[in-house]
């Protein structure tokens, strides 16, 4: 499967531990590749590589090329996980619903 994560997810208010937690669980638990949907993904991939951010990533993907789970800010497309975030609060929630969305395709 493959978890799609929007580009404005990766920078505040999005704590970069908690991206690195959740990217971390779902490639290594849930066997998910991992891609950032972004229309210019020059500026993201500049500010996630040298914290880490890219250990988990497979790659950059232009919006809506790819199918499969997606955590997004707005319901664009089937199986879309809605959030503002993520951060400590939430990290659990976002997997449990990352692990329906699966079950559900």
């Amino acid at each position: 499967m493959t978890l799609i994560i929007r580009d404005q997810l990766v920078n505040p208010p999005t704590w970069f531990a908690s991206f690195r937690d959740l990217t971390l669980y779902c490639r290594i638990f849930l066997h998910d590749d991992i891609v950032i949907e972004s229309e210019n993904p020059d500026p993201y991939y500049h500010w996630i590589k040298p914290r880490g951010g890219m250990d988990f990533i497979n790659d950059f993907v232009r919006p809506g090329s790819e199918d499969g789970v997606r955590l997004d800010l707005e319901h664009n497309f089937p199986r879309s996980i809605i959030t503002d975030r993520i951060a400590p609060e939430n990290v659990h929630r976002l997997i449990r619903q990352i692990q329906g969305c699966r079950k559900a395709a």
